[in-house]
């Protein structure tokens, strides 16, 4: 039979994991601060990156990758 963790046990598992959360969130705004610092793209699109979003518009021509 499986042993069923006490209340200390899960929220000290729930701990860790926030911790680990924590760390990975700050790495990726670290990742993204060093991105924001390039150069910009000359005759690239206004906004934001649009192959993060599944598609691409262009003159309203709207294609899906």
């Amino acid at each position: 039979m499986a042993e069923t963790a006490s209340p200390e046990q899960i929220a000290q598992r729930i701990r860790e994991a926030a911790r680990r959360a924590l760390a990975e969130a700050e790495e990726r705004r670290a990742r993204d601060a060093e991105k924001s610092n390039a150069a910009p793209e000359i005759g690239g699109q206004k906004g934001p990156e649009p192959t993060r979003y599944g598609d691409w518009e262009k003159n309203g021509i709207v294609s899906d990758f």
